[in-house]
């Protein structure tokens, strides 16, 4: 038996009504995310990701359906006791939601006021935090004065005073450039290690999530499209809202109407084997790449290749049985996407 997940979402759904509409946000989302994980929720602008995220602390009540956290169904729960659970949820946002008038130390030790801890305690505190994110050389600082990657470290820290055992990330690095985004996910990472929080990420950006997340729901219009674990997911996308996410360069694809068209995945040794190379020296025949790239997925290399096969389908089947079975690495036939 398996052990029963942090936050189970059963069957909800969120909708907003105006005096003349009715907007169906969410509907059908199930999802289970269990003690420790980094749980990516991804979607374009308006899927719903947000919303979705606001539901899980009841800050959005939802219309329909279920949220447990731990063994608590939220929706039986009286203000006091939701209160309650909020505590045990930190949160941080696209645009830091600092105190501008407080400085750095004093951001941090914000929530602990509110939770009756004495400023003595609540500076120790604040000592520890900012010695965990890096900026002890920046407790007397203003907002003003920080960088957009120390303000989001700040925020992380704030977010860490009341030791949640929840991190809500919704577009939190969205603000922020590469260079920056990389080294607050390396943060998030390393607090996920050391204090075993469970950290959920709302992103537009795949690449955040091969980054960081072991797992990831794909929301689509209103509808969870696709969940598991990431490298599964970019391996066999099953859903056309999941092959968006992971190649988006599909539109190339569209353009060659009429040819075979595959893409292979490969991982491991394989990563670094002239797959290619070696293709063409075995069979005396030219593929086409349309489309390549490698990514480090959970400390993992995973490569991927759109290719144009040749005309002739003999051929082609030879090549596909070759990748499968010979070098095995995942083969999918994008029949979607040829001809229109």
């Amino acid at each position: 038996m398996g052990t029963t997940p942090l936050i189970q979402i059963k069957d909800l759904q969120k909708e907003f009504k105006s005096q003349n509409d009715t907007v169906t946000a969410l509907t059908g989302i199930n999802l289970n995310i269990n003690k420790g994980d980094i749980f990516g929720i991804i979607g374009m602008s308006g899927a719903g990701k947000s919303t979705l995220v606001r539901c899980i602390n009841f800050l959005e009540r939802p219309t329909k359906g279920t949220i447990i956290i731990g063994d608590k169904d939220l929706s039986l729960l009286n203000d006091r006791e939701l209160r309650q659970v909020r505590h045990n949820i930190g949160m941080i946002f696209q645009q830091f939601n600092l105190l501008m008038q407080r400085n750095v130390e004093d951001n941090i030790c914000f929530p602990l006021e509110i939770a009756g801890l004495s400023k003595k305690e609540g500076r120790k505190k604040a000592a520890e935090l900012l010695d965990l994110v890096g900026l002890s050389d920046k407790k007397k600082a203003y907002p003003s004065q920080l960088s957009g990657g120390q303000k989001q470290r700040v925020a992380i820290a704030r977010a860490l005073a009341t030791n949640p055992q929840i991190l809500l990330c919704d577009e939190a690095t969205s603000a922020l450039d590469p260079t920056t985004t990389r080294s607050i996910l390396a943060l998030l990472k390393d607090i996920n290690k050391k204090l075993g929080i469970t950290i959920i990420i709302i992103t537009h950006e795949m690449s955040v999530v091969e980054e960081i997340c072991s797992n990831v729901a794909i929301i689509d219009n209103g509808v969870l499209a696709e969940a598991g674990k990431v490298e599964d997911v970019f391996r066999n996308p099953k859903t056309e809202a999941a092959k968006k996410m992971f190649y988006n360069n599909s539109n190339i694809v569209r353009k060659m109407k009429g040819k075979r068209i595959i893409r292979i995945v490969f991982d491991g040794k394989s990563s670094n084997e002239p797959v290619i190379a070696n293709l063409v020296l075995e069979f005396k025949a030219h593929v086409n790449i349309l489309f390549a790239d490698l990514k480090e997925i959970n400390e993992n290399s995973f490569g991927q290749m759109v290719l144009q096969l040749p005309e002739d389908k003999d051929l082609s089947d030879k090549i596909i049985y070759y990748l499968r079975n010979i070098i095995k690495v995942n083969v999918e036939e994008l029949i979607d996407y040829v001809g229109s």
